[in-house]
């Protein structure tokens, strides 16, 4: 087993065994790829949602944000072009009887060949040291040119296939590579289909009266739909923002690696609405921004890559993805994308009701560019999960497992320890515990020794933890423990809230 997916394991099992995320109806066998969220896990999951919502809303004067219905009218969708384009190309092999994106099959295959290219570059950056000129390095290694040339003549080809919707060449393109199917090793395939994504059900109390809806594939629709309700309503001046978190649902045959990708899933959504000809630079403004935000958590920019899209989306002019590098390697956390006028001018054409923008500075109407930032929460929650976990060997050859989040979306902020369960020490816990939850998450513990009880709040990442022992007794101080370093400090408990309110402030982010 690879390091990466034997790290992976041990992050799921974690997760479970420490009340983060649960296989939903696990008691009834589970539902495949949906998960629900549990004591912790919704705790972590709201933080990074306040954290999200903070950035971009209220500390924007130009963005505001909404919370638009789930169910939808059924035209919406088809002005989106989700009921026609909202496909995935799927294949299966005939021996595993697996299914798969044919087209992650190919992007993976592409990898492969990239990090050919990448180790082929290491090894020369050792070799040369300070003096390697890894540019120069790139354009004349024959090696490298070569795996590049390969990249590029099937980027080429499988971009083509699918913008002509040419299945029967993307199955011809996985043939030729010789790609196998990861479970079985066989190349046996079937023929490439489309299947599209979207759930339906129907509304209306009888059936023969029932219309057919959609529940939600994105988020980004309810914006639109309210774009200009929330101009009018709040006198909104070009270029401003319409932000919303909320949950979406896709019909995913191809599900897999754990939260990743779910049928189920939540979206911390964007839509930035601009003049016609300035999208490209409000695009590169976000990108830059967004990428600050994802660093912003103390996350190594390493973790970190643009990938710029080579198949549009049929609304977007340009697009790129933020990934992240996970246990399973470098996939997409965030995309950002110039939408152009797509959705706004159709959503005016399927509706017949005029969706312009009247700018008094340029002194004409027109219907406004849109550029998006959209993240997966979930997506989000493993991103910051799977760097935060760790395995350390301690000083006195002891091991612990500790989650390093960041202390302003760990789902408990300050455990309160009493030393022993008598001689007053549980009531000055206590009083304590009343005086901070106020403020923050704590979480009160008594059972057990104290080295156990340090160890349960660091696997759920909990950065500080206040014991009260017998001294406390007689001058109203406290040890206070941080997590990461397990060093620990004599403050006065009147100075508590205080100090963790300091530590664990987004200021420090």
């Amino acid at each position: 087993m690879q390091k990466g997916e034997d790290t992976f394991k041990k992050i799921i099992a974690h997760a479970k065994e420490y009340g983060f995320i649960f296989q939903s109806s696990e008691i009834y066998d589970g539902l495949s790829a949906v998960y629900d969220y549990g004591q912790n896990g919704s705790a972590l999951k709201n933080n990074i949602k306040d954290y999200w919502w903070k950035s971009m809303v209220q500390y924007h004067e130009n963005i505001v944000g909404i919370d638009a219905a789930i169910f939808m009218h059924p035209t919406v969708w088809k002005a989106s072009g989700h009921v026609d384009a909202f496909n995935d190309p799927l294949i299966d092999n005939k021996d595993s009887k697996k299914r798969y994106r044919a087209d992650v099959l190919i992007e993976d295959h592409m990898a492969k060949l990239d990090e050919k290219i990448n180790k082929e570059v290491e090894k020369a950056f050792k070799r040369f040291g300070d003096s390697f000129d890894e540019k120069m390095f790139r354009e004349t290694n024959p090696r490298v040119l070569a795996n590049q040339e390969k990249i590029d003549a099937i980027r080429t080809r499988f971009v083509a296939a699918l913008d002509n919707d040419d299945l029967k060449d993307v199955k011809a393109l996985i043939e030729e590579l010789e790609i196998a199917c990861p479970v079985s090793g066989s190349k046996n395939w079937t023929e490439v289909r489309q299947f599209n994504l979207m759930f339906n059900t129907q509304m209306g109390s009888l059936s023969e009266d029932a219309s057919l809806i959609y529940l939600r594939p994105e988020t980004a629709q309810g914006i639109f739909v309210n774009y200009l309700n929330v101009q009018k309503t709040g006198r909104m001046k070009i270029p401003f923002g319409i932000a919303q978190i909320g949950k979406a649902f896709r019909n995913e045959i191809v599900a897999r690696q754990f939260i990743f990708r779910m049928r189920e899933f939540e979206q911390m959504e964007m839509q930035f609405f601009v003049r016609p000809g300035e999208e490209m630079q409000w695009y590169e403004y976000w990108k830059e921004d967004r990428i600050k935000w994802h660093q912003s958590l103390g996350i190594p920019k390493e973790l970190f890559r643009f990938h710029d899209h080579d198949k549009l989306a049929h609304y977007a002019n340009a697009a790129a993805d933020i990934e992240f590098q996970f246990p399973f390697g470098f996939k997409e956390l965030e995309g950002i994308h110039s939408r152009t006028d797509f959705d706004l001018g159709a959503h005016q054409k399927f509706s017949g009701k005029k969706l312009q923008y009247f700018d008094p500075e340029t002194n004409e109407s027109y219907v406004p560019f849109v550029v998006e930032t959209s993240i997966g929460l979930d997506r989000m929650f493993l991103a910051i999960l799977s760097h935060a976990y760790k395995e350390e060997t301690l000083d006195d050859g002891s091991q612990r497992v500790v989650l390093n989040l960041p202390s302003m979306l760990a789902p408990v902020k300050a455990a309160i320890l009493p030393l022993m369960k008598k001689d007053g020490l549980p009531e000055k816990a206590r009083e304590l515990m009343d005086n901070l939850k106020y403020d923050f998450m704590c979480r009160y513990e008594e059972k057990d020794a104290i080295g156990r009880r340090y160890r349960r709040q660091d696997a759920i990442g909990t950065p500080y933890c206040i014991t009260i022992d017998h001294q406390t007794l007689e001058d109203n101080t406290v040890t206070i423990r941080e997590r990461d370093t397990m060093q620990q400090e004599r403050i006065h408990m009147d100075d508590v809230k205080r100090v963790v309110l300091e530590r664990i402030s987004y200021r420090k982010g």
